[in-house]
């Protein structure tokens, strides 16, 4: 096989693949930081359906969740009787999405608790209202925490949108099927290869990205309170 040939027509299908997975970032993120609020703050009702939502996320095959996300969002779109819009690649933005918010959520809860109590009420004795704390105090010692396994869930998203081939969505693992199909499969080891340090890359730029925000935010490393005071971590 020429990869000269094979290599563009799988790089074609990298826009689509990219766009797949930063929607399911952005809204996932969007997701987690509700049912982490939520799931913190218990509402009654409101964080038992939130600790419902993370449940789903974590214990359903990703596979699955993408089905019920391709049969089931044109159910929903029926009930408003609104023209069907769903198409493979919207149903695997949603489904990633509400994976990724999930999964993320059990990142983001555990960092917030871990911030250590006296920070809290320091700046409660200071008078900083719930969003000063949060985004002052709390917030910048919760993200450093929280980085790591943020960056973890960012790679398993990675590696999950391959999955979305399943469904009909023509990103770079469907494509590269296109490509072995029309060759009679004789190259499969070639361009699983390809699609391998394809992979690779992407992982490595997400997790350089991640580590270059550890740097910076280590500055914001909880440190252990003593007895005698406890000093709140501003960010400046």
């Amino acid at each position: 096989m020429d990869l000269s040939i094979m290599i563009p027509e799988l790089l074609k299908a990298l826009p689509l693949t990219l766009a797949i997975t930063f929607t399911a970032m952005i809204v996932g993120f969007c997701l987690a930081l509700l049912a982490t609020t939520f799931r913190i703050r218990r509402i009654p009702l409101v964080s038992q359906l939130a600790d419902l939502y993370v449940s789903y996320a974590r214990s359903v095959p990703v596979v699955l969740q993408l089905f019920v996300a391709f049969y089931g969002l044109p159910l929903v779109v029926a009930l408003f009787e609104v023209e069907d819009f769903v198409s493979p690649n919207v149903a695997a933005m949603v489904g990633l999405s509400l994976y990724h918010g999930g999964y993320l959520s059990e990142v983001m809860r555990p960092a917030y608790l871990a911030v250590d109590r006296g920070q809290h009420d320091a700046a409660d004795s200071l008078g900083y209202s719930f969003l000063r704390k949060i985004t002052r105090v709390v917030g910048p010692q919760a993200v450093h925490i929280a980085l790591p396994g943020y960056g973890n869930s960012i790679i398993y998203l990675i590696h999950n949108v391959a999955l979305v081939m399943y469904i009909g969505a023509a990103d770079v693992m469907a494509t590269a099927h296109l490509v072995m199909e029309r060759d009679y499969n004789q190259y499969q080891f070639e361009t699983y290869l390809v699609l391998a340090v394809i992979y690779s890359v992407l992982c490595l730029v997400a997790w350089l990205v991640v580590r270059f925000f550890e740097l910076r935010s280590s500055k914001f490393a909880p440190k252990a309170a003593t007895p005698a005071r406890t000093t709140v971590m501003a960010s400046v």
